[in-house]
């Protein structure tokens, strides 16, 4: 049965796209844990990000890294943090939140509840930091 994050790939699902290429995506979390916070995948459905062989699970980490970059042109912060939990949807899956303490990436803490233009707002600015990443080396 696909997961959510394939349906999203598929396009079935709507998400808030910061970022895509042929194997990977980066969208927004829709209950962030703070404002930037992007889920990086593998289009491929994979539960487990290390069952993934080695060429897709290091092209995923360089992808994320590059969102990461975008994401800290958009939110200033302390660092992009980074968690693999891979526990609440079976498709291997990176999280990067705009942290300035270690508080910050508590996924025990309430979500943020962001308006569709939020959301909107925030994908095409960390969409835009991307590509000026991409294209500007």
């Amino acid at each position: 049965m696909p997961t959510v994050f394939s349906k999203i790939v598929n396009g079935e699902i709507p998400a808030y796209k910061v970022a895509e290429s042929n194997d990977y995506l980066a969208f927004l979390d829709i209950n962030p844990l703070t404002k930037g916070h992007v889920l990086v995948i593998p289009k491929k459905e994979t539960d487990y990000v290390f069952d993934m062989d080695d060429s897709e699970y290091t092209g995923l980490w360089i992808f994320a890294k590059i969102v990461a970059q975008g994401i800290k042109k958009v939110y200033p912060c302390e660092k992009v943090g980074v968690a693999v939990v891979g526990l609440e949807v079976a498709h291997a899956h990176i999280h990067l939140i705009p942290i300035d303490e270690v508080g910050d990436m508590n996924f025990n803490k309430p979500k943020l509840q962001l308006s569709p233009d939020e959301l909107t707002e925030s994908a095409e600015a960390i969409k835009n930091a991307v590509l000026s990443i991409t294209q500007n080396g």
